[in-house]
Parts: structure tokens; C-alpha cells; sequence
């Protein structure tokens, strides 16, 4: 069972893959939990995109075995509510690290060289190289990961060239699988010592909010932000108020704590916020990754008892 699939959407052949598996295959749009229960009553396997899979959808799906997420973040997935009923779930980690890696680098570079600030002053009618204040030479600078995933190690990799140092911070990858030429650090010294820090760490309930008021504090004055991970990381209220008293210079969003922002939100008329719509994932060739990864999870626990990339361990 496929939910919040529209008429129309390509799949690019995942579901024959199921199919060949011997599955019977149905698509549904499902955004509530009523709408996910009836779609998903009876299947065994349900491989969704955004579509929440709540604790009580789950618990009113008692024939269900397997939740196929075909993103990397599984924070729609109730995980503990799976785990309890003996759901496997798995997402597909790998999938897009090239697409992801590059758009934090891209707004990470536009950042710094000020581009979001000289587009607007051009479109406004300007033509002053001095309008958006001072330009650093970027290999003067240094640049902080959070989260030394598949995708925060190829920014790191990306940034090498551009930046002069860069740090990072992940406690769950062990010294002696650390990459040589990035430097470790405690995650309160990248933001206090990071002229630009990229997000790249799942939301959890320990990481939500992870940056909030305090830790927007230690960062450099006019230092910028990059997040193409989930909104929910960064505390909006506290965001906005580094932007207005200058502590940062510049951020880049590419995920927001609301989705789409309400046409009130103020970081749209901030002028040194970078917005993308919740796009970095996205290319033609990482989107037919994500749904055969999705697909060939779904029929490796069918033939094997297991998927490739569980996220939680089933029964």
C-alpha cells in the first residue's frame, strides 16, 4: 500500500518491483489518520513519503509488518508505537547524500558571498557593491557540521576547498572512524567557534529545539546558519531575534518548523534569509533512488524476514 501517492506522480517503476515480488499493489493520498487506516486496512507493508503513520493508526492496523518511509527522516513515523507492535521500519539513508550535501553548500557559499542581500538590491534598483556591508574571504572563515552522517561528512568534503578550517561534531561516530582532516569539537565550541554552521542531524526528541537561544548566543557576530535537515531543530522565535540583533549575518533554510510559512512569518522579509521549499532531496535520479530503495526494502523483509535499512527492528 502506497500512501500519499497523487494521480499522476511517478513512481518510476517501484511498484512493478513490488509486484514481481508477488505483492498486490494499491495507491492512496492519505493525510489523516482516518484516511491512513482505511487506505492502509489489510496490507501487510505500507511504503509512504511525508503521510504520518501515528501510534493510533498503528494500533488500529493489526495486520501491518512493515513501514517503508522513502525519505531519510523517520520523525513522521511513530517509532515507539512501531517497535511496541512489532512493525519494522525503514527509511532510505542513502539515497539523496549528493543532492542534500551540495544545496547546504550552495546556500552555505551564497551566504557568505552575500547573494540573497544583492539580489534583492539589484531587483530593488540598486547597483551598490557596498549595500550588503562586509565581504570575508571565505578561506579566512571557518565551517562547523552538526552531524557527521553520510550527508554532514560530504559537506564537510564540499567545504574543504572553499573554508580554511572546518569542525565538526557527532558523538555517536567513534574516533577511529573520524575523517583525518576534519577537526572534532563539542558541539557548543562549533557554534561558538564557526563563522558558519550546517545542520545535519535527524529531529528527535533530544535534538528538537537543539538550537534555541543560548547556543544562537555563542556564535559569531555576523555568523551564519545553513538547515536543509528538519525545521524543528532550530527555535524559530530565538532565530529571529539573532537575525535582528545582528549576531547572525545570514541563514539559510531549506526547512522550516512550519510548512509552507504562513505569509505573516517574518524571516520572509528578512533580508539576509536564504528559502528554498523543502527541495535539497530533490533530482530526477535521487527520486527514482528513493522509491527503489523503498521498494527493494518492502521485498527484502518479504523474502529474508528483514529490511535493508531498518530504522526499528520488527518481528
Amino acid at each position: 500500500m502506497y500512501l500519499d501517492v497523487v494521480e499522476g506522480v511517478d513512481l518510476h517503476g517501484a511498484p512493478a518491483i513490488l509486484e514481481a515480488a508477488g505483492f498486490d499493489v494499491h495507491c492512496a493520498l492519505a493525510r489523516t489518520d482516518e484516511q491512513v487506516i482505511r487506505a492502509a486496512r489489510g496490507a501487510a507493508a505500507v511504503l509512504t513519503g511525508d503521510s504520518v503513520v501515528s501510534a493510533a493508526a498503528i494500533a488500529r492496523l493489526p495486520g501491518l509488518r512493515i513501514v517503508a518511509t522513502c525519505t531519510v527522516g523517520v520523525d513522521h513515523i511513530d517509532l515507539d508505537a512501531a517497535g511496541s507492535a512489532g512493525v519494522w521500519v525503514c527509511n532510505v539513508p542513502g539515497a539523496a547524500t549528493e543532492e542534500v550535501a551540495v544545496h547546504a553548500m550552495a546556500m552555505a557559499l551564497a551566504l557568505v558571498r552575500h547573494l540573497p542581500q544583492f539580489d534583492r538590491h539589484v531587483r530593488a534598483g540598486g547597483w551598490d557593491y557596498l549595500a550588503t556591508g562586509t565581504l570575508q574571504r571565505p578561506s579566512t572563515l571557518t565551517l562547523g557540521v552538526v552531524g557527521m552522517g553520510r550527508i554532514g561528512r560530504r559537506v564537510a568534503t564540499l567545504g574543504q576547498p572553499f573554508f580554511g578550517r572546518v569542525i565538526a561534531h557527532d558523538p555517536y561516530v567513534d574516533d577511529d572512524a573520524w575523517p583525518s582532516d576534519v577537526e572534532r569539537a563539542e558541539l557548543d565550541e562549533v557554534f561558538a567557534s564557526a563563522d558558519l554552521v550546517s545542520l545535519h542531524i535527524a529531529l528527535t526528541a533530544e535534538t528538537r529545539g537543539l538550537v534555541d537561544q543560548r547556543r544562537l548566543g555563542l556564535m559569531r557576530d555576523q555568523s551564519y546558519l545553513v538547515n536543509v535537515s528538519r525545521g524543528g531543530l532550530v527555535d524559530h522565535d530565538a532565530l529571529l531575534a539573532a537575525l535582528d540583533d545582528g549576531r547572525l549575518a545570514g541563514v539559510g533554510l531549506d526547512v522550516l518548523s512550519a510548512e509552507p510559512p504562513h505569509p505573516d512569518d517574518p524571516l520572509l522579509s528578512q533580508p539576509g534569509v536564504l528559502l528554498s521549499p523543502h527541495v535539497a532531496f530533490l533530482s530526477t535520479d535521487a527520486e527514482r533512488g528513493y522509491y527503489h530503495s523503498q521498494a527493494e526494502n518492502v521485498v527484502s523483509w518479504l523474502e529474508t524476514g528483514r529490511p535493508l535499512t531498518p530504522v526499528v527492528e520488527g518481528t
